[in-house]
């Protein structure tokens, strides 16, 4: 039985006993909906599902200021597109960019290192860097609404995963201290990897090539790879999400398909439509139509949104 309030930061209202109401079936013995512990999977997009996406992604700030060293640690690769516009802000070429183009640089920035040196670096800087707007730590912007989710449904055995578009190991570097999520529990977008062996030593080195672009319907296909189970619940906020909340809908049994809708510009942003590297337009129109398919509202169903609110 759910003794206490497990999810203090979301209004009492419709979406919250939604939830509440559907753990409560799955953990139950005895009931149409029960479900074993290791059937309890649920997924979640990152960015602008766990945490704040806006102006732009958490890892293209990170990105830009590893562009910055490139002139000293790599001016051949600098001098060359697309890392020359970031260098010297050309806007038109950047307002080009797809999110996957953006990826792609992203991981083209640490070719040569071993995983753990990326991780390293992206640790060093999600420990000092500040959200412009919000002048806290990014690693602070994460939604308190959503970690007692996480918190809520890890309480109640179930296995969550991150699901997300974004470079996984930056997510890996993070994921643990701020969503208690360990990192072979995340699934992201990911260069090539080399095997080979330094100074005797066998080591993994990243290599400058797109290996997997971790959005829309290959989020699905990864799922499938990686994790082998339909999850029972799914939570992203983009059309970039849809395939995998559809996914997850469609299969037997109770299922929880939840999109998260940024409709507060007071406490957080307001948008959908005119955001292009994760747009929310479709999936609005589509999830309430899934069995299980519901919009969460940032500004109607969340009390409080970052855990640095008073």
């Amino acid at each position: 039985m759910i003794a206490s309030d497990p999810l203090p930061s979301w209004r009492p209202g419709e979406i919250k006993s939604t939830i509440l109401n559907f753990v409560q079936q799955i953990i139950t013995p005895g009931s149409p909906d029960y479900q074993l512990p290791a059937e309890r999977i649920a997924v979640f997009d990152n960015d602008g599902t766990l945490w704040c996406e806006q102006p732009i992604q958490i890892q293209i700030f990170f990105l830009l200021d590893q562009i910055k060293k490139l002139p000293v640690e790599n001016p051949v690769l600098a001098a060359q597109q697309p890392f020359k516009a970031l260098l010297e802000n050309d806007r038109a070429v950047i307002n080009t960019f797809t999110k996957k183009e953006f990826i792609t640089l992203f991981l083209g920035t640490h070719t040569g290192m071993s995983p753990e040196s990326f991780m390293g670096n992206a640790t060093d800087w999600l420990d000092t860097s500040k959200h412009p707007r919000f002048q806290q730590l990014f690693k602070t912007c994460l939604f308190q609404p959503m970690r007692e989710l996480l918190d809520f449904l890890k309480a109640n055995e179930f296995k969550n995963y991150i699901v997300t578009g974004g470079g996984m190991d930056f997510v890996r570097a993070i994921a643990e201290e701020i969503y208690d999520i360990p990192a072979e529990q995340v699934i992201g977008s990911t260069s090539k990897v080399k095997y080979q062996l330094v100074d005797d030593l066998p080591v993994l080195t990243k290599l400058p090539e797109l290996n997997s672009f971790n959005d829309r319907e290959v989020k699905v296909e990864n799922i499938g790879l990686h994790i082998g189970r339909r999850p029972l619940l799914a939570f992203g906020n983009s059309d970039g999400d849809l395939a995998m909340l559809h996914y997850t809908s469609a299969g037997e049994g109770k299922r929880l398909a939840l999109l998260l809708h940024h409709d507060d510009a007071e406490r957080e942003y307001a948008y959908d439509r005119d955001f292009k590297l994760s747009p929310c337009i479709e999936a609005l129109e589509v999830v309430p139509q899934l069995p299980g398919g519901v919009i969460v509202s940032m500004k109607q169903d969340w009390q409080k949104v970052f855990p640095f609110e008073g």
